[in-house]
């Protein structure tokens, strides 16, 4: 911790990347002051509105993002015009596909955020000059990989109350990861719709389920998108984990 703090104050740090959650945690932490200094020149930091489209499906990339706050949904769209959200990105995620030029996936902002966004060929030359940048984007993909993996199996094999707790657990330990691990406290990034669809379930099978967590005490919920999970342990052994 003391390291991070003498680094936060570090002067040669700029000012843009002193408080960024993604400077630590995220892809960033892998530069040194003076690369982030030169990534600084040419960096932009955003606050869009609940669903702007970040990144186009099949459309060319200029720019990649990190993620600052808020919540990111990745959609896939089918021929006929249907579509599919195939997963949640959260705060200091690494937001693009670096060496590929179109997106295979549509990015929509699902809450307000904050995104830090950085021209392409920037990027790329900064990872063929920086190893440790291009590891970290390796670990960021893997990480994708095993939770892609992981919720493969809560779509095919979990009962509809695991589904839905595994998402709200999803959601507990990614909003705020300072906290304690035996509580949480979030607002549903998603609506009601949005959640049947990330769950391949109904919209009144998801409203059922909440409301049978909420009447068990496993959850709170005010103002119909605020949620409280006083013991995560609990809602971990319903999800099945």
């Amino acid at each position: 911790m003391d390291a991070i703090r003498k680094d936060i104050h570090n002067s040669d740090v700029p000012v843009l990347c002193k408080a960024c959650e993604a400077r630590h945690r995220g892809v960033c932490g892998a530069l040194s002051p003076s690369q982030l200094q030169s990534l600084s020149k040419s960096a932009s930091r955003k606050k869009l509105g609940s669903g702007t489209e970040l990144m186009g499906e099949s459309l060319t990339a200029s720019s990649y993002s990190n993620i600052i706050g808020g919540v990111v949904k990745l959609v896939k769209m089918l021929a006929d015009g249907r579509q599919q959200i195939v997963g949640l990105q959260f705060a200091p995620d690494f937001l693009g596909r670096p060496f590929k030029n179109e997106s295979a996936l549509t990015a929509e902002a699902a809450t307000d955020v904050s995104v830090c966004s950085f021209p392409r060929p920037v990027i790329e030359k900064m990872m063929s000059e920086s190893p440790e940048l291009e590891h970290k984007l390796l670990e960021q993909t893997l990480k994708e990989l095993d939770e892609a993996r992981d919720w493969m199996v809560t779509l095919g094999r979990k009962t509809a109350a695991e589904k839905v707790a595994s998402f709200l657990l999803l959601i507990a330990t990614n909003s705020d990861p300072e906290n304690d691990g035996e509580s949480a406290e979030f607002d549903l990034p998603l609506t009601r719709a949005d959640i049947a669809d990330f769950l391949g379930l109904t919209i009144e099978t998801v409203s059922r389920q909440l409301t049978k967590l909420r009447k068990e005490g496993v959850i709170e919920v005010r103002n119909n998108r605020h949620v409280s999970v006083p013991h995560l342990e609990r809602l971990a052994d319903i999800a099945g984990f």
